[in-house]
């Protein structure tokens, strides 16, 4: 049960990049636009553009949630209530002092507010694709939790690939 408890903790940080694919008209340089103007109302800055490649990288500041790190410090909290009660169980003459373990639960907080907030990247790559007859290929890289947002915001002003 600890052990799983850290791994879920630790997972709380971990980077989920994933790739998002968009098929544009060959005309449609409106949604490559409106891709861009998403992403620089989402605090994102323009740091590098290669026009040969036609690629544009963004970057933001993702900042850490407050729910989030209480509550993994709730659930480290039970955790540790769990694993002194066990001890407490198993080891009787020194029962209170394994209770004192529930005041690390704030640590996972902790752990979490300072390893979440960093720089996260998103590319932005345009391709014609010979797998479509007509169209481009807009490829977008980047965390898993951004693009699930963009997904949804362009769910119906564009096709995703594979549809």
């Amino acid at each position: 049960m600890g052990i799983g408890l850290f791994f879920f903790i630790r997972a709380s940080v971990k980077e989920r990049t994933e790739q998002l694919e968009f098929i544009a008209d060959d005309s449609d340089t409106h949604l490559l636009t409106q891709i861009q103007q998403y992403f620089l109302q989402r605090a994102y800055q323009v740091i590098h553009v290669n026009p040969q490649h036609q690629q544009m990288i963004f970057q933001g500041l993702v900042r850490p949630s407050r729910f989030l790190a209480i509550f993994l410090s709730a659930l480290a909290g039970l955790g540790l209530l769990c694993l002194g009660l066990v001890l407490s169980l198993l080891y009787p003459a020194s029962h209170q002092w394994f209770l004192v373990l529930v005041l690390l639960c704030p640590l996972a907080g902790l752990f979490y507010w300072h390893n979440a907030k960093r720089v996260e990247k998103i590319a932005l790559e345009v391709k014609s694709s010979p797998k479509l007859s007509q169209g481009n290929l807009i490829t977008i890289t980047g965390h898993r939790d951004e693009l699930a947002q963009l997904r949804q915001a362009f769910a119906e002003k564009a096709r995703i690939y594979p549809d």
